[in-house]
């Protein structure tokens, strides 16, 4: 075999740096490593790639097959020719259309697609163009907010299932061909168990996918909105927040983790390219013998 010089540093709770490892030429022993490192770390960050867009999906295809962009605010955007990137922008062509979506708010905390049926498995962001400030990235650990609530708690909500509502993106906006709603029981959406378990790693981890117009099901809606509220505070746990640097590339795990945006300059430009791994099944239930772990 040959030698493999993928370093590994541990960002804490969450996330790790990669170094040592040209994405764009990443031989099989390579990725190994670096699967091995994204299972145990959840999030992982490469600094000082060079991507085209044919290399982005190259490296992506190696962690599954790829998933078509989402439906968001502003419809799906894509490079023409490339229709499984999927661009985040808020630069305008000359027509005064925007190139990409979720334009230059806050991105509040969400788990990609959980709206879904089959939610994708990962998610990963290339940095083309960034703003001198704001535009940060931030990550949330699923599986830490899970150890950090109480017993009582976690036994309460591990067989119940949440309505993840598909009318709104993650930056408020309604969905291209939706109707905006206010009523999470009969928005558009699809139930996921609330504690779900890793298809490799086996480990537990909360899955909550966005708090807007979400609903535990067979609850009155004033007592989902008051578990909901008691569950989402424990969701900053563990948070590493990325500080975007061109080139860098962000892979996190969409069933173990959540991720935000802060708002950055609407006059400066942003431009990452995003493709996401098609999930490989619906989120399943947590076994019971996980909850005395």
């Amino acid at each position: 075999m040959p030698a493999v010089s993928v370093k590994v540093r541990s960002l804490g709770t969450l996330g790790a740096e990669i170094e040592g490892v040209d994405l764009a030429r990443a031989s099989e022993a390579e990725i190994d490593a670096v699967k091995k490192a994204w299972y145990r770390h959840d999030v992982l960050v490469f600094h000082k790639q060079r991507l085209s867009d044919d290399d982005l999906l190259a490296f992506s295809r190696h962690f599954g097959d790829l998933d078509s962009p989402p439906n968001q605010g502003a419809g799906r955007k894509s490079p023409e020719g490339y229709p499984d990137v999927y661009v985040v922008s808020n630069v305008l062509d000359a027509k005064g259309e925007p190139i990409g979506a979720l334009g230059d708010g806050e991105a509040s905390w969400h788990t990609d697609m959980s709206y879904a049926p089959r939610p994708p498995d990962a998610s990963m962001l290339y940095s083309l163009e960034i703003p001198a400030q704001g535009g940060d990235t931030s990550f949330c650990s699923m599986k830490a907010a899970l150890a950090r609530m109480p017993k009582a708690l976690a036994k309460r909500i591990w067989n119940l299932d949440i309505k993840h509502d598909g009318t709104y993106d993650s930056g408020g906006y309604v969905r291209k061909g939706l109707a905006a709603t206010n009523d999470p029981r009969t928005s558009t959406g699809t139930p996921h168990p609330a504690v779900i378990a890793h298809p490799v790693s086996g480990q537990a981890a909360l899955y909550l996918g966005r708090r807007r117009n979400a609903y535990i099901v067979g609850l009155e809606l004033a007592e989902s909105e008051r578990l909901l509220d008691e569950i989402w505070s424990y969701v900053d746990t563990a948070v590493y927040s990325h500080r975007w640097a061109l080139g860098d590339l962000v892979l996190w795990d969409n069933r173990t983790t959540m991720h935000r945006r802060d708002a950055f300059d609407p006059k400066a430009r942003r431009v990452m390219h995003r493709t996401q791994i098609k999930g490989s099944a619906a989120p399943k239930r947590a076994p019971q013998a996980l909850l005395a772990a």
